[in-house]
């Protein structure tokens, strides 16, 4: 599986680079990964590094607290995380206290057995 949008570039452009050495018009060839590539890349956005935030939530009737871990789609920085977090956990009836911190894939480990049910669970 390709996980960014170069790769997938590269791969439509080899298949299509086959095809126009097996005696299909080249101006086609060429053509075609070239807009396909070019739609990819309007559409799917590259994300430049995982971003994580670890926040504490509660329930209340009766009061519940966790602390959780998860990863942000947007913006990596606080306040972004705070909004994303805040809709994304409300559909479970949490409600944010705080964003603690955010981070990169080198800090999930270290938070992953406080996390426990709550790690990566929105």
């Amino acid at each position: 599986m390709i996980s960014n949008n170069q790769g997938l570039k590269e791969l439509l452009l080899l298949n299509f680079t086959q095809l126009s050495a097996q005696g299909g018009d080249m101006k086609h060839a060429l053509a075609i990964p070239l807009i396909c590539a070019s739609l990819l890349a309007a559409v799917v956005p590259a994300q430049a590094a995982d971003c994580y935030a670890d926040y504490k939530a509660k329930q209340n009737n009766p009061l519940k607290l966790h602390y959780g871990v998860i990863q942000i789609r947007g913006a990596c920085n606080k306040a972004a995380a705070q909004v994303e977090i805040q809709s994304r956990i409300a559909a479970s009836g949490w409600t944010l206290l705080n964003v603690m911190s955010v981070f990169g894939p080198e800090g999930l480990q270290q938070r992953k057995a406080n996390a426990g049910p709550y790690y990566l669970r929105f």
